[in-house]
């Protein structure tokens, strides 16, 4: 009888912690706060410990560890057939930015397929390609200081316009190349300083990849502001202009990569280098390509597969247990065309 009445204890306790766990998800996905986060985290292990502990003190320790291994093997097994049928080896991935709002938000769990062949995929969904030789691909990557504008600009609504380049190495460190600065002035409250600034089409004329730049609106908070994007990019006398229809793909970085770990943005174009393909990718909520802020063109190899389903917050878990709990830069800022 004891017996009985203890595990129903537990069991109460069990969902409560679970509920407590829940609303904290919750919570945390709407405000984004930093101590909801931790507080998440530490009660996650803490349900963990806890589920081990019960089960050990109503089971037995060594039923406890058969039911652990049964578990884990379930995950294992689950996993591979995932990865054969989806054909990619990460088959799921969370979303930990704000860069793809509003098509993805942060804590979203995205589904992967594998692309398979590139040529193959490239025509399945549409995606321009542009043919070039190696010689010109490696002349590009070889330069990519004079070759790509790495930039944010803004015009608030009095018509005084704000834009300027920027390290992408360094947030905040102004690199002039590329561009005619003429004043100093404060970024958005930043204590930072920044540049009224025009990038020249003619500073543009031998590079590789061409940018054209269009008017946006940019909500920053309770501002808003007018904001130059990137509208299309020419490669050679291909012309492309960006299409919310392109498929949406994880490629993983590498350290001469401005940006770090896997990125989740939609291709904007790929580039055929005598039959390799490399992506070009943008994410929907940025103002230029990801190699305008240093990002190299992702190699096919580097590209994880491409998204076929969401799970609204169901990704939080996984941010939070790989300690991505603070709110990224971006999240309180939205463009649109």
């Amino acid at each position: 009888m004891r017996a009985r009445k203890a595990k129903k204890r537990e069991s109460r306790l069990s969902w409560l912690l679970y509920i407590l766990l829940v609303a904290l998800i919750a919570v945390y996905a709407v405000y984004g706060n930093v101590v909801v986060g931790a507080v998440t985290f530490f009660l996650i292990i803490i349900i963990l410990v806890y589920e081990v502990k019960a089960s050990v003190s109503t089971e037995g320790a060594k039923k406890s560890a058969i039911d652990i291994a049964v578990a884990v093997g379930a995950a294992i097994i689950f996993w591979i057939i995932l990865t054969v049928v989806l054909q990619t080896s990460a088959p799921i991935d969370a979303v930990s930015s704000c860069s793809m709002l509003p098509t993805l938000h942060r804590g979203d769990l995205v589904v992967l397929h594998g692309i398979g062949n590139p040529a193959t995929f490239a025509t399945e969904n549409h995606v321009p390609v542009v043919n070039l030789t190696r010689t010109a691909f490696q002349k590009m990557e070889a330069n990519m200081n004079s070759e790509f504008l790495a930039y944010f600009a803004y015009s608030p609504t009095n018509g005084s316009q704000i834009s300027y380049v920027i390290n992408p190495k360094s947030e905040y460190n102004v690199s002039l190349y590329n561009t005619v600065c003429v004043s100093q002035r404060q970024y958005l409250g930043r204590q930072s300083t920044v540049y009224q600034c025009a990038v020249p089409e003619q500073a543009q004329l031998s590079n590789l990849i061409r940018y054209a730049y269009s008017i946006g609106n940019l909500t920053y908070g309770a501002l808003h502001y007018n904001a130059i994007y990137t509208s299309q990019i020419m490669v050679g006398n291909t012309t492309i202009s960006e299409n919310y229809s392109n498929p949406i793909i994880v490629y993983q970085t590498n350290s001469r990569d401005s940006f770090s770990g896997d990125i989740i943005h939609r291709v904007y174009a790929m580039l055929n280098v005598s039959g390799q393909y490399y992506f070009l990718t943008k994410g929907d909520n940025n103002q230029a390509l990801d190699i305008e802020f240093g990002n190299y063109p992702a190699n096919q190899s580097a590209v994880v597969g491409y998204v076929i389903a969401d799970i609204p917050v169901a990704g939080y878990v996984k941010l939070l247990l790989s300690g991505q709990i603070a709110t990224p830069a971006g999240c309180n800022m939205t463009l649109s065309a």
